[in-house]
């Protein structure tokens, strides 16, 4: 009885010995199972605050562009009432008036205010009144010229300086040496808005005219017409080049070192700056070619060689995602080979093609660095009408306007800003609709 006690214990204690052995192991495995979650938990952590970042930033963005550009899209004008002087008014030619100082100087005895010898503040009063006046005051004597010798109320826009006023980017506090306005006009400002002479209205003007020397007068019309001549010589001529390189690449090419090469540098070609596609517009399309210098018609053919690796290496993509089975389907039922690629697998692809498409245009949209080297720098007033024409695009009107003098450019500088996002948006937002549109998943 004595021996067989250590030998019923000898099991037992090995028994406890292994479970020992199994929770250690267990709490082990339960330790490195709360490490990977918490990893994971730091990981989504990590990914929340980076999407959080960049909303942050994006908002942040738009809201100095916002706040900076809102006030473009209203504008101010004052109801002047102007005696149609026989004296001064030639009726065989009445736009040559000078409507603007007979507004100024009958303003001035309405207000109460003597002038000096020297007419200085008629001048002063002249110059819070656009030089659109004289245009509308001289129509308006052209169309009837029964108006002369009878006083006539004309709507005549502020200048950038009252308007500024107007919208509270101008300070009455602020140091007289430091603004443009003196206390005097500011003063005649005060009067004429308490008289109910001055009236807020939207900006029309700024989706109307073309560009301007007179902030107050500058649109964005000229600009928009130049990126839509560009972006249609630009589609023209990438979209097709670009979808058939891709097709014979992907579907007829050999594979070799050549086509390998040719792969290769697109790759790299839509690696290359913009600013050295504008040194080849230059050289090939201005300097050899001699095509017109600031047209769309150069600016579309340096984007179409921009946009042109984007849209070949998004339509391969697109061909590749298309699975075999179709291919060996339609090869397997008869077709030819350009049968089965042109009948079955590029109708397939087509949504990622024209998704990729339509990036690589709000892409070439929003360049700028080539245009600057091509010429589309240059102040343009009129809005363009054919692609050899001289031209501006958005991007280049919002560096010009941007590094212009007056105050009054900066807030316009925005608001271009705002419409070239808004076309940016848009052009985005069509490219997701086709894609979900005409989306397939294998």
């Amino acid at each position: 009885m004595t021996d067989a006690t250590p030998d019923t214990a000898t099991p037992t204690i090995l028994a406890d010995a292994g479970d020992a052995r199994s929770r250690a192991r267990l709490e082990k495995l339960q330790a490195g199972v709360k490490v990977r979650y918490a990893r994971e938990r730091r990981f989504r952590l990590y990914g929340v605050l980076a999407i959080a970042l960049a909303i942050g930033f994006l908002l942040l963005l738009l809201a100095r562009v916002v706040g900076q550009g809102y006030t473009a899209f209203y504008a101010h004008e004052i109801t002047v009432p102007i005696y149609m002087d026989p004296a001064r008014i030639d009726r065989a030619y009445p736009q040559g008036a000078n409507y603007q100082l007979m507004a100024a100087e009958q303003e001035l005895r309405r207000l109460g205010v003597t002038d000096d010898e020297r007419g200085s503040k008629a001048l002063a009063m002249r110059s819070l009144f656009s030089s659109e006046l004289k245009f509308r005051a001289g129509d308006m004597v052209r169309e009837n010229p029964n108006l002369i010798g009878q006083t006539v109320a004309v709507p005549a826009p502020t200048s950038d300086d009252a308007d500024l006023y107007y919208k509270g980017e101008i300070s009455r506090d602020t140091p007289a040496d430091q603004r443009r306005l003196t206390d005097e006009q500011i003063g005649w400002l005060d009067q004429l808005k308490a008289k109910g002479a001055v009236r807020a209205h939207f900006n029309t003007a700024l989706f109307t005219n073309g560009d301007s020397t007179e902030p107050e007068l500058a649109g964005v019309l000229g600009g928009l017409v130049g990126s839509a001549l560009m972006l249609l010589v630009t589609a023209l001529l990438a979209i097709p080049i670009g979808i058939g390189a891709a097709v014979y690449l992907e579907e007829f090419a050999p594979r070799n070192r050549l086509t390998d090469l040719i792969e290769v540098n697109i790759n790299n070609l839509a690696a290359v700056p913009s600013i050295v596609y504008g040194l080849l517009g230059v050289a090939l399309f201005i300097n050899w070619m001699h095509l017109p210098r600031s047209s769309p018609l150069v600016g579309g053919l340096v984007l179409a060689l921009m946009a042109l690796p984007t849209i070949i290496i998004a339509t391969r993509s697109s061909l590749k995602a298309v699975p075999p089975s179709i291919r060996e389907a339609a090869l397997a039922m008869g077709a030819s080979r350009t049968q089965t690629v042109f009948q079955h697998v590029l109708p397939l692809a087509m949504p990622g093609v024209m998704t990729g498409s339509i990036i690589s245009m709000a892409h070439a949209l929003g360049e700028t660095a080539p245009l600057l080297l091509i010429g589309m720098v240059s102040f343009v007033p009129g809005v363009p009408h054919m692609i050899d024409a001289a031209a501006g695009a958005l991007p280049s009107l919002v560096y010009i306007w941007e590094n212009a003098s007056e105050r009054a450019f900066h807030e316009r500088t925005a608001a271009a800003i705002m419409v070239l996002l808004a076309f940016m948006i848009l052009m985005n937002a069509a490219a997701i609709v086709l894609r979900r549109r005409f989306e397939r998943r294998w």
